[in-house]
């Protein structure tokens, strides 16, 4: 079975989005890495993936959101590394960091026509829980194998990714 390894800036454990990986699969293991990344701090995110993806089996599905660009128009994405990862989060320079050390192959953004949460009026109306209606979502649905990568979007060229 495959799982969602999950980092956010929230200080806390985020209940909303582990409760929809919940949804999309009830099986579906969620694990964190932590939820105290300092808050906005991108490049400390991107490092701390660095160094735990290497103890993950290929075809985990690592959620990061640390975004200090939430609500604004920043791409939402899913990336696939070298090793065989995927990273679900804003395309905001994380993918910037973690690309200097796992080469990321390909980037897809996430289609929120398909691949975002409409379960209910909370979800529908707001921009700024992406991490809970897009990300956690999504990645539930690649982890659970309810989409397959290429069901996340269209792809863009990796030398388009966000540096910081």
């Amino acid at each position: 079975m495959n799982c969602v390894v999950m980092q956010t800036d929230f200080g806390c454990m985020p209940s909303p989005m582990a409760g929809v990986c919940k949804i999309v699969d009830k099986n579906l293991e969620v694990y964190p890495v932590t939820y105290n990344v300092e808050n906005f701090d991108i490049e400390k995110a991107g490092k701390n993936l660095v160094e735990v993806m290497p103890y993950w089996k290929e075809g985990t599905v690592f959620v990061s959101v640390v975004d200090p660009g939430v609500g604004t128009s920043r791409r939402a994405v899913v990336a696939k590394t070298e090793k065989g990862h995927y990273i679900v989060t804003p395309d905001n320079g994380i993918l910037g960091v973690i690309d200097k050390y796992e080469k990321i192959t390909e980037c897809r953004i996430i289609d929120q026509d398909i691949n975002r949460y409409h379960g209910n009026e909370w979800s529908e109306k707001s921009d700024i829980f992406h991490g809970r209606d897009v990300f956690a979502y999504c990645g539930a649905k690649l982890a659970s194998s309810k989409i397959s990568y290429e069901e996340v979007g269209q792809s863009y060229p990796t030398e388009e990714i966000v540096q910081l």
